[in-house]
């Protein structure tokens, strides 16, 4: 079973992941997660942080001349803004006086975020021990795992791609059914990752404008999926289902309030014969379908047919025309505080969806197929295809 675990602070010294269960014999390279990071750090929108931060990871453990081991990989990223935290955020206790000089307590929770929540739940009075957690500097490490899900599917011939659909209320023209290497290139050479030209100048005037209010937008991220096996998931129980996962992992994403696959919630509007997709049969394909409109999935499983999962980013809640909150010391009212962030983090946003999908794609395939060997995995795969197409 693939699985992994991430620590850190936004402001600490590192982030650090721990992935289990990579088969053996994979090729691996610092460089094959280190353009995933960097693609992350990319974005029209993004704040300061992201000048300061050259996000590069490390590899402990797990990998030896180029290939991984089976055992456990640990991963780090180090934080540069680390050097002008190390007081605020040390692991060692403070004096008195320094406490009074660097501690920068604070006691005003900001709306829409977990500070109140988060304090209430583990009894901080220092609202930082809650935001420093919170905060969606972790999914650094989150794309660094994902990075090596989607070494698997590459592996594989596995085709993953992201794009925003929209942000701020523009939407993109997409034409349906674009192949994923096609999506990629486009989405990459647009600084929304939007493959819509016209659009991609519409969405950096909002993101501006919202800029210049002191405000922040959101919008919908897509990850698109190609070559996958039918059948990955299963209908026989509820946590088993792929789609569910995929979902769980969506709304995982800071931020990320709506999940919807093909039609979405389109389909409440429509009747079945305009929703269902029709079930053919080639010799050269074998079974596919003649629509894409369930987004690539029917009883929780995977039908063959591209992945098509959308998720909705709500505008990041820090904003520099702050929001009224109060302070849990004196309980008066009080502008909620004030830290570094982005006017618009979906360009951004759309890589950490398409690294966790990656993610729960490839855990799908090595739970479900002999993978303790990438060759033995890849083997398996194939023979799956081959028995599937002609069943």
């Amino acid at each position: 079973m693939m699985r992994y675990l991430t620590a850190g602070e936004s402001h600490g010294p590192q982030l650090t992941t721990i992935i289990e269960g990579l088969p053996a014999g994979l090729e691996l390279v610092a460089s094959d997660i280190n353009e995933h990071l960097a693609r992350r750090q990319k974005g029209y929108g993004r704040g300061r942080r992201m000048q300061i931060e050259t996000d590069q990871a490390q590899i402990l453990s797990g990998v030896r001349h180029g290939k991984t081991l089976g055992s456990p990989i640990a991963l780090v990223v180090e934080n540069k803004d680390w050097t002008h935290w190390t007081k605020i955020m040390g692991s060692e206790p403070l004096s008195d006086d320094e406490e009074k000089e660097v501690r920068r307590k604070i006691t005003r929770p900001r709306p829409g975020h977990a500070d109140l929540n988060g304090g209430i739940k583990y009894g901080h009075r220092d609202m930082r021990n809650v935001l420093e957690r919170s905060s969606a500097r972790e999914t650094t490490v989150r794309v660094a795992a994902g990075a090596l899900a989607q070494k698997i599917l590459k592996d594989l011939n596995i085709n993953i791609a992201c794009h925003v659909r929209e942000i701020g209320g523009v939407q993109a023209d997409v034409i349906e059914g674009l192949p994923a290497k096609e999506i990629r290139s486009k989405s990459e050479e647009s600084e929304v990752r939007c493959i819509d030209a016209e659009a991609s100048e519409k969405m950096k005037t909002a993101i501006d404008e919202a800029k210049k209010n002191g405000d922040s937008i959101g919008g919908v991220v897509e990850v698109v999926v190609e070559n996958v096996p039918a059948g990955l998931g299963s209908y026989v129980h509820y946590d088993k289902k792929l789609d569910a996962k995929i979902a769980a992992a969506i709304m995982s994403i800071n931020a990320f309030k709506g999940v919807e696959f093909g039609l979405g919630f389109e389909m409440a509007r429509l009747p079945g014969s305009q929703v269902h997709d029709e079930i053919a049969w080639s010799e050269e394909q074998g079974y596919y379908r003649k629509s894409n409109r369930l987004g690539g999935f029917e009883g929780g499983m995977t039908t063959g047919m591209p992945i098509v999962v959308k998720g909705v980013m709500k505008p990041i809640p820090t904003l520099y025309k702050p929001l009224e909150s109060v302070d849990i010391d004196s309980k008066e009212p009080f502008s909620a505080s004030i830290e570094r962030s982005d006017s618009c983090a979906v360009p951004a946003a759309a890589v950490v969806a398409e690294a966790v999908v990656a993610w729960e794609i490839a855990c799908a395939i090595c739970d479900q197929f002999d993978s303790d060997r990438f060759d033995q995995l890849k083997q398996s795969v194939e023979q799956h295809r081959a028995y599937a197409k002609d069943y």
